[in-house]
C-alpha cells in the first residue's frame, strides 16, 4: 500500500514537471507584453529614476525585494549559527 503511494506521488510530480517544460516559453525569445511597455513609458515620470530596472527593483517591487532580503538574511544568519556549532 506504502509503495503504491510513493509510485503515484512519484508519477504525479513528473507529470508535473514534463508538464511544466512543455508549457515553459521558449528561451531567448521576448513575449510583447503590455506590462513592459507600460513601465518604459512611465517609470521615469512615476518615480524619478533613470533606470527602469532600479525603479521596478525598488519602486513598483518594493516590499517583494524586502521579503527577499529578509529571506537572504535569514539564510545566512542559519548558516552561520550552524557553522559556529560545529567548530567548537
Amino acid at each position: 500500500m506504502r509503495r503504491w503511494f510513493f509510485a503515484g506521488a512519484l508519477l504525479v510530480v513528473v507529470a508535473y514537471l514534463i508538464g511544466a517544460a512543455v508549457w515553459l516559453h521558449p528561451f531567448g525569445i521576448p513575449s510583447s507584453s503590455e506590462m513592459d511597455d507600460y513601465f518604459i513609458a512611465n517609470a521615469q515620470k512615476e518615480v524619478a529614476a533613470n533606470n527602469v530596472v532600479t525603479s521596478i527593483v525598488f519602486d513598483y517591487r518594493g516590499f517583494d525585494t524586502l521579503g527577499e532580503a529578509t529571506v537572504l538574511l535569514a539564510a545566512v544568519v542559519g548558516v552561520a549559527l550552524v557553522l559556529r556549532r560545529a567548530v567548537r
